[in-house]
């Protein structure tokens, strides 16, 4: 008796694993995508998958849909581990109602989500999806609505990731917009709320799948994407970086890697950032330097180009690193890089990640579209975000720390704990020579040499106000220092704020100016 019931499971198991079926398989594959448990083995250490909720089926019977096969429901939940440390993951499967959203379904994964979260442990969802199971009417809406809600309670509880890994339409969109991390694979993944058929019958507007919501696209234009990469391998092995990266959930810290090299820097740094103001350098050859191995991962790299965000390590010691970025904008804060900032600093705090800010910014970038826009109200979101944040916040100011942007990047008075500034920094109101311009413009204007003397008073301004040591004597600048000690500087400040805690005033919670 009972080798027979082993022989039914064993059946069963069988097919339900097959999904769609083998046709359908083959649809997959020749699009260049893998099956949703091809993915999963992708992305999990080989053989420690161990998948749940396999034999969940539907209970609608509208529309004859309790006579229509749908193995797994078109999804596949379970658990693994990657590097050996739990995760959850679901892979929506698209041999199975194209990977359509059902009430059972969504159950799936709202289990799923419940118990990583109840576990302290990542949950990372591949997204292949056709949308919501218009079959099952509004229970699939409502199945959507429970993952919605789920997304949000566990935001800073867990890290969650989402994996776009094919069409990502209506409703569908909005688990991964509330994820912390979205990844696209390039040309096989789309996200939007209306395709492009709705878009051109309500605004008559043509545009391809691609165009629209393709992964350069979502990571470039709209900064809604992470990252994206060029195939399916490429994308769940950088999804594996990204993890060695973050702790586990909100209780524990990231994950030390044992590191025996130098913390010394050679004279090479001395060289990259210009003294003079208006000359151009990448701060990636700055960041590169200062992280552990040049191991720089960076986030939204085709996003707001005028910040650059990611994660590294000193001695070993994770970090997330925000640094304006000269070579677009001269480093200025624009809207979409105060969101960009903003949210990665949100991020870091939650999960007990340091924050280490490289300072080189001119000041909020003026013009219409700016302001009409918002800057205002983007821009206090970087000082809010700072000013919430209760990591160790440590700050290097490179060269020039202007305006309302220098309060804003972390300056000791938003809380930064530590300060350093590079002896060739300017921190000001302005840059000399617009401060020059403004203070002695009489005085220039009848001079018997206009250029000289505004030559002078800038080299005046730039000497008795802007210059770091007045900064340092202010309280503001906590030291001046060799550009060559800045890597064992931050070593050493990551030991000493290792322990530190911040009691703030009993709220439910702020109201960030979103």
């Amino acid at each position: 008796m009972m080798e027979r019931r082993l022989s039914e499971l064993t059946d069963r198991r069988r097919k339900l694993e097959l999904g769609g079926g083998d046709q359908r398989i083959l649809q997959q594959h020749e699009k260049g995508k893998y099956t949703a448990r091809e993915r999963i083995e992708l992305l999990l250490d080989k053989g420690s998958f161990r998948e749940i909720y396999l034999f969940a089926h539907t209970r609608s019977s509208y529309l004859g849909m309790d006579n229509i096969e749908a193995p797994g429901e078109g999804v596949v939940t379970g658990y693994g581990t990657i590097d050996g440390r739990t995760v959850y993951v679901f892979a929506q499967d698209f041999t199975v109602f194209g990977g359509a959203l059902g009430e059972v379904h969504a159950k799936k994964i709202a289990n799923l989500m419940d118990l990583a979260a109840q576990n302290g442990a990542p949950m990372i969802g591949l997204n292949d999806s056709g949308g919501a199971r218009i079959q099952e009417g509004v229970v699939s809406l409502d199945g959507y609505g429970h993952v919605f809600y789920r997304n949000a309670c566990y935001s800073g509880v867990i890290p969650q990731i989402s994996v776009i890994m094919g069409p990502c339409a209506g409703g569908a969109v909005y688990s991964p917009a509330i994820t912390d991390f979205i990844f696209m694979v390039e040309g096989t993944s789309q996200m939007f709320i209306t395709g492009p058929k709705v878009i051109q019958t309500v605004t008559g507007e043509q545009i391809s799948a691609e165009e629209l919501g393709g992964a350069k696209a979502q990571e470039a234009y709209s900064g809604v994407a992470h990252f994206s990469c060029p195939t399916e391998e490429e994308t769940l092995s950088q999804v594996r970086k990204l993890l060695s990266f973050l702790p586990a959930s909100y209780r524990e810290k990231p994950p030390r890697k044992p590191f025996h090299g130098s913390l010394e820097m050679d004279d090479s740094i001395l060289e990259i950032v210009p003294t003079e103001g208006m000359k151009v350098y990448d701060v990636k050859d700055v960041i590169e330097r200062l992280v552990d191995d040049g191991d720089f991962f960076e986030v939204q790299k085709l996003f707001a180009k005028n910040a650059v965000i990611g994660f590294g390590r000193i001695g070993g010691s994770v970090v997330g690193i925000i640094a304006n970025q000269p070579k677009h904008m001269a480093g200025g804060l624009d809207i979409d890089s105060s969101d960009k900032i903003s949210r990665f600093i949100r991020f870091c705090d939650a999960f007990q990640i340091p924050l280490i800010t490289l300072e080189d910014v001119t000041g909020y970038i003026p013009g219409v579209k700016q302001e009409h826009g918002g800057i205002i109200r983007h821009g206090a979101k970087i000082l809010y975000a700072y000013s919430e944040a209760t990591v160790p916040k440590i700050t290097i100011i490179l060269r020039k720390a202007y305006g309302g942007a220098y309060v804003a990047m972390n300056s000791k008075a938003i809380g930064a704990d530590l300060v350093y500034a590079w002896p060739a920094s300017e921190i000001a109101v302005m840059g000399p020579e617009g401060a020059a311009n403004i203070i002695y413009a009489k005085e220039i204007a009848a001079s018997d040499n206009p250029a000289e003397t505004k030559a002078r008073r800038i080299q005046e301004y730039r000497d008795h106000v802007a210059n770091p040591y007045v900064a340092a004597g202010a309280g503001m600048v906590d030291d001046v220092i060799d550009p060559r000690d800045t890597r064992r500087l931050l070593y050493e400040a990551l030991v000493l704020l290792e322990n530190k805690q911040v009691q703030r005033p009993l709220r439910k919670h702020g109201n960030i100016p979103l």
